[in-house]
């Protein structure tokens, strides 16, 4: 660590920052309560865990003392847990039970941005560039003459002035319209994103607890949106033998189901939330592991088969992304399976689309997703 001196910087030894074994505890805690799905008697039970092997606590703060500061602090709340329908656990009447708060969730949101994406400004306009350039608010770097109608705050002074002294002289110092030199700026465009997760049953398949990750990056993007684009919108889905959407904050609390995978369902129904979104720029992220494996029939059955890939669920994936291309919606696949025979099918499920396919293990899923909606932001306007 450096410390400034009047004659220079004098070079000291790190220290670390101190933290309350409060802070210390909260920092666990969050990660647990995320991989519990918000199950917040998990996550003390884990907790309770790691203090018996680390002995993350003494005698002068607790376990009990971290949980009644959580209380404090509104983090949790006490709410009775169902039992024999008059708000009583069997064997336990009226035992409470522990469930997060909101503070809670926008904290967990907070900390897999953090994770993820890493500590990002935030910035008030939140819109999107395009390819050309005009009266927006991101500035560009170059100069052009003034045109009529041009804001005030995008003229540069230092530019014009110099102009003047070139074109008048020092003597007989003026500043005419012809001096004026404005700092080009981009258009701004709006971006809808719908966010697929798949929690079909490989989720947590073969000891990989891939739920997680995809949880983490779908909290860490709703609040990158919310805080750093607040003009654009987001929505989430969940698809297995059917696709619903969920809100953000019921993020936390995801869970994988004994489902299959129906991406035709999560499909329509993403391309049914943009149809009713206005912004120009559309676009569907599609997070999942395994093939597609079922579908819902017009009366109401379900026709599933896992082995393999089934042609008759295939093609229905093509023209679905086939109609999403005619709608100018592109999919982007994050593929988090390594099958040969998967890559292909995503292949080709790309091209019938025209939209994007990245094939990626779990670490590097959030930077990924990010680096693609940071690019789709310089979208042009149609």
């Amino acid at each position: 660590m450096a410390m400034k001196t009047g004659k220079g910087f004098r070079f000291l030894n790190y220290e670390a920052p101190q933290l309350t074994p409060f802070e210390k505890l909260f920092e666990i805690f969050q990660e647990l309560i995320t991989h519990t799905s918000g199950d917040v008697d998990e996550a003390l039970d884990w907790l309770r865990e790691l203090d018996k092997e680390y002995e993350l606590t003494d005698e002068n703060y607790t376990i009990d003392d971290f949980i009644e500061d959580l209380k404090a602090k509104g983090f949790l709340r006490e709410e009775l847990e169902e039992g024999n329908g008059e708000g009583e656990v069997e064997g336990e009447p009226g035992k409470p039970g522990l469930a997060i708060t909101a503070k809670m969730e926008r904290i967990i949101r907070k900390r897999a941005l953090d994770q993820i994406f890493g500590k990002l400004k935030r910035s008030g306009a939140g819109n999107h560039k395009t390819g050309k350039s005009g009266p927006g608010d991101e500035h560009t770097g170059d100069f052009r003459e003034y045109r009529y109608g041009d804001s005030l705050e995008h003229i540069s002074m230092t530019e014009s002035l110099k102009n003047a002294q070139i074109n008048h002289g020092m003597d007989s110092f003026s500043l005419t319209e012809d001096d004026l030199v404005v700092e080009d700026t981009h258009f701004k465009a709006q971006m809808s994103t719908v966010l697929m997760i798949d929690i079909s049953h490989s989720m947590i398949l073969y000891g990989e607890d891939r739920i997680t990750p995809a949880k983490k990056v779908a909290m860490a993007l709703a609040e990158l949106i919310t805080t750093r684009y607040p003009k654009d919108t987001l929505d989430i889905l969940v698809f297995g033998n059917d696709a619903w959407p969920i809100p953000i904050k019921d993020l936390p609390y995801l869970k994988v189901g004994p489902y299959h995978t129906n991406t035709v369902a999560g499909l329509q129904l993403a391309m049914d939330m943009l149809r009713r979104k206005r912004n120009t720029n559309k676009q569907i992220f599609m997070i999942t592991d395994g093939k597609p494996s079922c579908l819902r029939m017009p009366d109401g059955t379900y026709y599933k088969n896992s082995v393999g890939l089934d042609d008759f669920i295939v093609e229905k994936c093509y023209n679905t992304a086939r109609q999403a291309r005619k709608l100018h919606i592109p999919i982007t696949t994050f593929m988090i399976a390594q099958d040969p025979y998967l890559r292909q099918f995503i292949r080709h499920f790309t091209e019938a689309n025209n939209g994007k396919a990245f094939f990626t293990g779990l670490e590097g899923l959030g930077e990924m997703i990010f680096e693609d909606y940071e690019q789709n932001r310089k979208k042009r306007l149609k």
